[in-house]
């Protein structure tokens, strides 16, 4: 199975890469399941709303992730019930509305289970995300239950997220992290035969400061009085993505690379995709 999973996307310049880029690759490289990360998505570069869900989806989405945004939209709230590929952190408190682990069935037939958490270091109060994820790993696990499983961990600290990797070694296939809008060049397989990547980047301007127009942040950093809001900056994204093969008969990772395309960052492309699966 391909699987790509495409970092933050931040603000208008982030949906247009997506637009722009993602059902081309999808086709080139006969993705079957395509996960974005959708909690910067709203114009205003914080949250998602019901027509951007949509947006994502005709562009060529499977399943849409969120993170500590989720509800800067205030009515995320209300629509997330009626989106059923629409997944918040698995750990948010009792009662949230939405759910936060999807099972779905692929363009080839084949099942996969895709998990959202939120980190708890530097992060908001949240139950802990490695009991969560664990209990959905061991509900669903790899072969007798799904053909894949991927954990979107959506976290600030790196050792949290080298953390859930491990974690998850040997019961995912693919553990990314998400959040701090910057890919690391640390994609590879974990010994128990999970992919990692602490963190795949944002679908944004790189002409920022994490996707946001630099002045205001410049501004707290050098003087540490805000002034205005924050901007998402509109310049062209580049679209931050992994990309996955897995082994069906144990649906663990046998190749993982990183996707890099438009903007100012250098370009990445998976050299193992080419050829037709």
């Amino acid at each position: 199975m391909r699987i790509l999973f495409v970092g933050d996307i931040v603000g208008k310049a982030g949906r247009q890469a997506v637009r722009t880029h993602l059902p081309n690759c999808i086709s080139r490289w006969s993705v079957h399941l395509t996960i974005v990360n959708g909690e910067n998505a709203a114009d205003t570069g914080f949250g998602i709303t019901r027509p951007i869900y949509d947006e994502l989806l005709a562009a060529g989405a499977d399943v849409i992730t969120l993170g500590n945004h989720s509800w800067n939209r205030k009515e995320a709230l209300q629509f997330i019930d009626e989106c059923p590929r629409l997944v918040r952190p698995v750990n948010y408190l009792a009662g949230t509305p939405g759910k936060g682990a999807l099972l779905i069935e692929v363009r080839n037939g084949r099942r996969a289970l895709v998990i959202n958490a939120l980190g708890r270091l530097f992060m908001e109060p949240v139950e802990d995300p490695f009991g969560r994820i664990g209990a959905e790993l061991d509900a669903n696990p790899l072969v007798r239950a799904v053909e894949a499983t991927i954990v979107d961990f959506h976290c600030e600290a790196t050792g949290e997220k080298h953390a859930a990797g491990h974690f998850c070694d040997g019961r995912a296939s693919l553990v990314v992290g998400t959040h701090t809008h910057t890919p690391s060049a640390d994609d590879r397989i974990l010994p128990g035969g999970t992919a990692f990547m602490t963190d795949v980047g944002m679908t944004g301007d790189y002409n920022s400061i994490v996707g946001m127009v630099r002045e205001e942040p410049l501004r707290r950093f050098t003087t540490g009085i805000p002034s205005a809001r924050f901007e998402p900056a509109s310049g062209e994204a580049t679209l931050c993505a992994v990309l996955v093969e897995t082994d069906d008969r144990s649906g663990l990772a046998l190749s993982i690379a990183p996707v890099r395309i438009g903007g100012c960052l250098k370009p990445a492309l998976p050299s193992f995709a080419d050829e037709k699966s």
